[in-house]
């Protein structure tokens, strides 16, 4: 999946990202706080080590966004993980406006001697001024329209659809949403996998079948009893390679061409979509360092090294 990726980096990694951290690297210095949303189900692979170069000179928080569609518990760890670190953390849900106020309630928390200094000057009521940034398709535009309680950003359930900067009010907080940018170059190849599994790199450049295989092949390792159970398998049927995994499922879903011969292509989108939409249950496919991780924790996805 890397190799295939980095492969074709001038479609995925295309002008308008390189601009984009260009105008990030020149507005950084005239924010107040930068904003990352992850995406829950993959923190670690989520996390832009370009926009960490960047925005390492102002005070940084970490919104985990998607976290309806992730393990609640491993979610927890995750937020433990980071904060340990000294990091602010929070999880939410954007589309269910679900954990708003504690974004807000971390800003002021990671802001406490900016508010300090404003409070002294008598400029409290100045705007705090946010930079948003994240991966494409992590919810950038989504996240903004919940925070102001209005849609001021266009959204998508599809990578790209933010191509410029733009400035959105809400309240007392001026929010700069940046375009979904992602690095020039994927060393690992489970980053590039998480990325392409959650829609982060455009499907158009991807085959579907590889992509559907590969994630057959880790959620038979963390999480066998989801596939069983929505897909009517059994245990032979789960040891089979990924491939045959796929031809079983179509042949399940009755996704059937002239002469009984599985439409793989058919069955390779409805698994990646079911797994996008949560049908087949809330899954992590990354937990933090085990000797990170609190006492109960599940432990199925796999954990960053």
């Amino acid at each position: 999946m890397s190799e295939n990726i980095n492969h074709k980096q001038i479609h995925w990694f295309p002008g308008h990202m390189m601009k984009t951290l260009r105008v990030m690297e020149q507005s950084v210095r005239g924010v107040d706080v930068v904003l990352e949303l992850l995406d829950a189900r993959i923190p670690h692979s989520s996390l832009n080590p370009e926009v960490e170069r960047i925005a390492r000179v102002r005070p940084r928080l970490y919104v985990l966004n998607k976290s309806d569609l992730a393990d609640p518990e491993i979610t927890r760890c995750w937020v433990d993980y980071y904060r340990r670190g000294g990091n602010g953390c929070v999880a939410i849900s954007s589309k269910q406006r679900a954990g708003i106020g504690d974004v807000k309630k971390a800003i002021d928390r990671e802001l406490a001697d900016l508010l300090a200094r404003r409070t002294e000057k008598g400029t409290l009521g100045a705007a705090i001024r946010i930079m948003v940034t994240g991966i494409p398709n992590v919810g950038k535009s989504t996240f903004i329209n919940s925070f102001a309680g209005a849609a001021r950003a266009q959204t998508a359930d599809r990578p790209g659809v933010t191509r410029g900067k733009q400035w959105v009010r809400a309240g007392g907080y001026d929010l700069l949403d940046m375009p979904g940018v992602l690095w020039k170059k994927f060393e690992n190849q489970t980053v590039a996998s998480n990325l392409a599994f959650i829609g982060s790199i455009r499907d158009d450049i991807l085959d579907v079948e590889a992509l559907a295989c590969n994630l057959l092949a880790q959620l038979q390792q963390t999480a066998a009893l989801r596939l069983i159970e929505r897909y009517k398998l059994d245990g032979d049927d789960l040891a089979q390679e990924p491939y045959e995994l796929l031809e079983t499922i179509g042949r399940r879903r009755g996704m059937l061409m002239s002469g009984g011969v599985v439409n793989t292509e058919r069955a390779a989108v409805t698994v990646v979509d079911e797994f996008r939409d949560s049908k087949l249950g809330r899954i992590s496919l990354e937990q933090p360092p085990r000797e990170e991780l609190p006492a109960g924790a599940d432990g199925e996805a796999e954990a960053v090294q």
